[in-house]
């Protein structure tokens, strides 16, 4: 039986070139792919995208104040966008967690993760007993009732707490948004499992959802390289690679933030984990300014991590980003002894794994030193990335011997 509701919904009518993007299950269409539409579409309401000759495409949401003007829902045109729809896919993406590798025990988990779940927009983590959401798209905001109520009848969730306070939603016209969705408010403080570390998680002021889970495995992986090395841990924010690394037996680790607050959470996490405090120092300040200073007095240091934020959120920040890039791996490089590793990381999406690999060799180039790739690194496998849409494969990592 064929979809009743197409003859009630909007109607979006997408350019060739939008048409073969959507043939090949991209869930994207940009506004400048939208010929026609009907007027008056309310942010978030579903359309039927489909082709000049009425050929229909697929499902999606519309949002006329994003350059993403469509994300689509389903390239089923007979599908439902319902509350069933919603459950089903919820459904999978808890199942699939359940399948996925990651690092044991481990009671902090990404459950559903935007596009790669069929769900674009949407953000869900888990960390112990509680949800922590973020609705990033006007498809989810207008679905965000369906989809609480589908995420409470997972089991042993105490409280469901949103952090919709991101840039992101301006360009969807959207207000930012944080607060208590369902059931208990979360704690303060949560304290979170991760292999051999455990991790305080500010829910309410943290970064994103209050932790970084894509780095979970790569800090244990990197952990393994930390014996009896005097590490430098920059970007560290609430302290994760440092406290692996102490915990491998680092003889030293230095970490350096910009913000007060996180380093605050840093030092409580390896109290946590009951690191050695004399092996930890800890240095608020900018990181450029901080590798400058350190190259000025002749620090060294057997392993450094570099994992900043996005240097690159659009195209018109790829220059000065890709500098950025390149300008802390070579200062970096200078400060390792001979044969220190480095690990250097990018989360800008729009920098690819080819482009981050140049900058990365052009800056061991400029800084005289010759480096060898030992192994490449990404986000954890709950962060899955969808062949069908490589912007959710961000997460670049490359570990070298310097």
């Amino acid at each position: 039986m064929k979809n009743s509701a197409v003859h009630a919904a909007p109607v979006i009518t997408v350019s060739p070139k939008a048409e073969k993007s959507i043939a090949r299950f991209h869930p994207w269409v940009f506004s400048g792919a939208v010929r026609r539409c009907d007027r008056d579409i309310p942010p978030g309401d579903t359309v039927l995208v489909q082709t000049a000759d009425g050929r229909r495409l697929a499902w999606g949401a519309y949002s006329p104040r994003s350059q993403i003007r469509v994300r689509i829902w389903s390239f089923d045109t007979d599908a439902q966008i319902d509350a069933p729809f919603f459950k089903r896919r919820i459904d999978a993406a808890a199942a699939a967690r359940r399948r996925m590798p990651r690092i044991s025990p481990c009671t902090a988990v990404r459950l559903i993760h935007g596009e790669s779940d069929g769900l674009p927009g949407l953000i869900v983590d888990r960390y112990g007993d509680y949800l922590i959401c973020q609705f990033l798209s006007a498809g989810v905001d207008r679905w965000r009732d369906t989809i609480i109520d589908q995420l409470r009848e997972l089991p042993d969730i105490k409280g469901i707490y949103e952090r919709s306070d991101v840039p992101v939603r301006d360009k969807e016209g959207l207000p930012q948004r944080t607060g208590l969705l369902w059931g208990q408010d979360p704690p303060e403080r949560v304290d979170v499992q991760l292999g051999q570390v455990r991790l305080w998680v500010d829910v309410f002021k943290g970064h994103k959802t209050g932790l970084y889970l894509d780095q979970r495995e790569n800090q244990a992986a990197l952990a393994g390289m930390a014996a009896q090395a005097d590490m430098l841990n920059c970007f560290c924010y609430t302290g994760g690679f440092g406290i692996w690394a102490m915990r491998s037996g680092a003889r030293r680790v230095t970490q350096i933030d910009a913000s007060p607050e996180m380093l605050d959470l840093a030092r409580e996490n390896a109290e946590l984990n009951g690191v050695d405090a004399e092996a930890l120092d800890y240095i608020c300040a900018n990181v450029f300014e901080q590798l400058r200073e350190f190259r000025e007095q002749e620090r060294r240091f057997d392993l450094i991590v570099l994992d900043p934020p996005k240097f690159v959120a659009a195209m018109g920040q790829m220059n000065r980003g890709c500098r950025g890039y390149k300008d802390i791996n070579l200062l970096a490089m200078r400060l390792l002894r001979p044969g220190g590793v480095l690990a250097t990381f990018s989360c800008s999406g729009l920098v690819s794994a080819p482009l981050f690999q140049k900058i990365v060799a052009d800056a061991a180039v400029d800084a005289g030193r010759r480096a060898r790739l030992i192994q490449r690194l990404h986000q954890a496998a709950d962060h899955p990335v969808a062949l069908n849409f490589p912007e959710s494969d961000y997460l670049k990592g490359l570990i070298c011997l310097v």
